[in-house]
């Protein structure tokens, strides 16, 4: 059943459950941080409206600065700002930004400890009809990897909302993974969220297998988990499991997961995402060296994305609701 300590929306399982793109989240939550912030600025890479910081250079235009398409330029002025006391936000596409620009980033931002924000948005296959060459399913690979890099993958728009405004206080170079479509809201505003802490957010009295899942996939995570529950599924099989929020993918809360693979013995991780160097590879290494149990993948398996609607590539790929009951059934 949903925790409900956690005061989640009741209604996410509704045909009619409101959805709001993880990306709109991050416009509110950087308006705010500028509203609570005058150090707080944003730099855009030519998508206002895409990125959502159109609100914010509406309200402080001269808190805003357009770089263009120029990525590169974009993480290393970034970099500038941060070292004269700003708290630089910079927005593009998730393929653009960590992806063209990861040096930059690599070198001028993390190696000097700048507390610059990457907002990459319309990541994930999701992204749809854009295609392979614009669906960024290797940037928590590349931007985890990175010495000083904070990296969160907010579940839906308010989740975001919080870990935008979290990343403006927190004096560290950050990765904000943002979704393009609209998504199921899961969380509500009384939800608690904190960088670092990882959230149980399915809870099972004798669960057989944990779920951990990063993104907008986990609301298909937790429909796998109602679905197989004794007391609210079709009751044709009863698995009881508990699902995990890993919001922030680095730092790991290793505590959590380590108590997660303990109490259900078994793991599986659903990402948006390469299989190999994603969450589900930092959460297997976490294991390895803390208490190795059997685990299942959910993601891409190596291949690049292609045109489609967004629930289209998500079943192609398997990482939809009944990808994940099926990998419960394998593992339980």
């Amino acid at each position: 059943m949903l925790n409900k300590s956690l005061k989640l929306n009741e209604k996410m399982f509704d045909k009619d459950v409101e959805q709001i793109p993880i990306r709109k989240g991050f416009g509110e939550g950087l308006l705010q941080a500028g509203e609570a912030d005058p150090q707080v600025v944003a730099l855009c890479a030519d998508l206002t409206e895409s990125s959502q910081t159109l609100f914010f250079k509406e309200k402080f235009p001269n808190r805003f600065v357009e770089i263009g398409v120029a990525e590169q330029n974009l993480a290393s002025v970034a970099s500038g700002m941060a070292a004269m006391g700003k708290v630089p936000f910079i927005t593009s596409y998730a393929m653009f930004s960590p992806g063209r620009n990861w040096e930059q980033i690599r070198t001028t931002i993390a190696y000097n400890n700048r507390p610059v924000k990457i907002a990459g948005s319309h990541a994930g296959i999701s992204v749809g009809p854009d295609g392979g060459t614009h669906q960024a399913i290797e940037d928590i690979a590349i931007t985890r990897v990175i010495p000083r890099m904070v990296v969160i993958s907010p579940c839906d728009a308010i989740e975001a909302k919080k870990a935008t405004q979290a990343a403006a206080k927190n004096g560290t170079p950050v990765y904000l993974r943002l979704a393009r479509e609209k998504t199921p809201v899961i969380t509500t505003e009384a939800t608690p969220f904190e960088i670092g802490k990882a959230q149980i957010v399915w809870e099972s009295k004798k669960p057989k297998v944990g779920i951990i899942a990063t993104g907008a996939l986990l609301h298909k995570a937790l429909e796998a988990a109602k679905e197989l529950d004794p007391s609210t599924g079709s009751g044709q099989v009863g698995i009881e499991v508990e699902v995990m929020n890993l919001a922030t993918i680095k730092p790991l809360d290793e505590k959590a997961i380590v108590a997660l693979a303990k109490k259900t013995g078994k793991i599986i991780t659903v990402e948006e995402h390469q299989i190999k160097g994603g969450m589900g590879s930092a959460v297997a290494e976490c294991l390895a060296q803390n208490y190795p149990v059997p685990i299942k993948f959910i993601g891409v398996d190596d291949e690049f994305g292609q045109s489609g609607t967004p629930e289209e590539l998500i079943q192609h790929y398997s990482m939809g609701t009944e990808a994940i009951v099926k990998a419960i059934k394998e593992l339980a």
